[in-house]
């Protein structure tokens, strides 16, 4: 890394790698980097410490939803698990393991987030600057900051008005005690289902508000024995054989996605879990989906529906009105007084949202926030037209509702570092996929959708707000991991830095394809 001296802006940085994000993805990124012998990197975390969703989800009862010897990289397992589901604390352990073996903390460079990501044609690099005032000059630049860190505040009329407690679950106040108190929680989605059940025995009374109900299915709770794990030490390959098959259960259970009547198949018997579970047959009819399995996220508890037999728990589903000072007012006129609303309302992962007031500009003046106008897109959910030597982690398309988000960063990491070492050997300064490929990419994947749950009309956090499904992977992630072996270079086109005297190929020149929906997007190839 070098630093050139600027009179107007301060020192700027230079790195062949900037990476925005010290979570999972970032310091996934960072570990093979250095792995294949890139050791000019730094990655730029706009909190404290790292550890992404992990280091902010610590609510009572945050714990993953996938096993714990599937939520953990693949060269880096780890013997000693608690547990099949690991708790928010011992992930976020094993994550500060990985940076103190790996020796990470000397390229993180805390408190600086990004601001904006320019790339500069003359130079082919991108100029990227943060809120604390650093700017960095990097060849490449890799966006890991995951679609969970923006919190969803709602916007409910008077809740800034509101006078007692307000906490989002992903910014819990540990401080505040609830004990006795009366406690309106907003949402019953992935965090929810987790903490209302811990708090539930704490509070004076408590008042879930639920807009949809969830599909949930029973939660494996076992612990692992000590013998296990000082067989899983002592035998690595048995570690290895328990994480595949904890990869291919997992697997098995898109097949209700991609096949609806499986999913009907399914309903029957969760349908009887309820039963089981809640008493009140009002309560059994409230809790119960309307829509297929597996179309919205499917959650796991054992505690969720049980805790509705509470007398302190009352489960809300009439529709909020308002938010006075003291209390929460529904559709019918009734108010609840409360002293604390917790806002389990989930993330926005729509990132033009969330990128709104950041600048991404790339070629030719090109912005995601027009050529993503009707809807994120990118080609594996790694590359993007127009953005040069930008790649993405957990992008577009490449989310799941099945199995370990980890390994499919696994492979991003991968493809993305085959991508540096092709404009590395091409003597190239920058790697632009075509929008061609972009395209097509974009079609098989809205072909793909057709058929399965997630386009049977329920209404998800997949999808952006005019029902365009852009966050999920439909397809099983092996054929992932496939599609992303080798980099096809016929789907991209190399370039020089116009300082340099030389031109972009003429076959990836802007098209404004890149926010378009698949069909649209496949005729207006046709029309060219």
């Amino acid at each position: 890394m070098t630093v050139q001296s600027v009179s107007s802006s301060g020192p700027v940085r230079e790195v062949e790698v900037a990476i925005a994000g010290a979570g999972f993805g970032g310091l996934c990124m960072a570990v093979q980097l250095q792995k294949h012998g890139i050791n000019d990197f730094l990655i730029l975390e706009k909190k404290g410490e790292v550890g992404g969703a992990w280091r902010d989800n610590h609510y009572p009862g945050a714990a993953c939803d996938v096993q714990s010897h599937m939520y953990s990289y693949s060269w880096e397992l780890k013997a000693d698990w608690s547990k099949r589901y690991a708790p928010w604390h011992e992930i976020q352990q094993y994550i500060l393991d990985v940076v103190k073996k790996y020796d990470l903390r000397r390229h993180i460079h805390f408190n600086q987030e990004v601001v904006s990501a320019v790339f500069n044609e003359g130079t082919g690099r991108w100029v990227i600057k943060t809120a604390g005032g650093e700017t960095i000059m990097a060849r490449h630049w890799v966006l890991a900051s995951g679609p969970l860190h923006v919190p969803a505040i709602p916007n409910i009329k008077g809740l800034k008005d509101f006078k007692g407690k307000v906490m989002h679950s992903a910014e819990w106040d540990h401080g505040y005690d609830l004990t006795g108190k009366k406690v309106a929680s907003i949402g019953t989605g992935g965090s929810a289902i987790q903490y209302v059940p811990e708090i539930a025995p704490k509070v004076g009374k408590l008042h879930v508000f639920q807009r949809t109900a969830a599909w949930v299915i029973p939660r494996d709770e076992r612990k692992y024995s000590e013998f296990r794990k000082k067989m899983f030490a002592a035998l690595p390959f048995t570690r290895t054989l328990h994480r595949w098959r904890c990869y291919w259960t997992n697997e098995s259970r898109v097949w209700p996605i991609f096949n609806p009547w499986l999913a009907k198949i399914g309903e029957a018997g969760l349908k009887k879990f309820i039963a089981y579970q809640v008493k009140d047959p009002e309560l059994r009819k409230k809790l119960t989906p309307d829509y297929t399995l597996g179309c919205k996220r499917i959650l796991i508890s054992n505690k969720w529906f049980p805790t509705f037999n509470r007398e302190n728990v009352e489960l809300v589903t009439d529709d909020l009105r308002e938010i006075t000072a003291d209390g929460i007012i529904t559709k019918d006129g009734k108010e609840r007084k409360v002293d604390c609303i917790i806002l389990g309302t989930g993330f926005i992962v729509d990132p033009r949202i969330y990128m709104k007031s950041f600048e991404l500009r790339g070629l030719n003046g090109h912005t995601v926030q027009e050529d993503w106008k009707v809807s994120p897109t990118s080609y594996l959910g790694i590359t993007t037209s127009n953005y040069p030597n930008m790649y993405q982690l957990v992008g577009p398309h490449t989310g799941l509702g099945h199995n370990s988000i980890i390994f499919m960063i696994e492979a991003q990491v991968d493809y993305i570092i085959k991508c540096m070492q092709l404009v590395k050997a091409k003597g190239a300064d920058y790697i632009d996929v075509k929008p061609q490929a972009m395209t097509r990419f974009l079609g098989e994947v809205t072909e793909a959708l057709k058929g399965t749950v997630w386009n049977s009309g329920c209404k998800s956090w997949y999808q952006t707000a005019d029902g365009i499904n852009f966050a999920i992977w439909p397809k099983s992630t092996w054929k992932y991991w496939l599609e992303t072996r080798t980099v096809n270079e016929g789907d991209y086109v190399f370039g020089k830095a116009s300082a340099k005297g030389a031109s972009r190929g003429a076959s990836s020149g802007g098209s404004g394809l890149s926010g378009l929906p698949g069909e649209q997007a496949m005729a207006r190839v046709a029309q060219r």
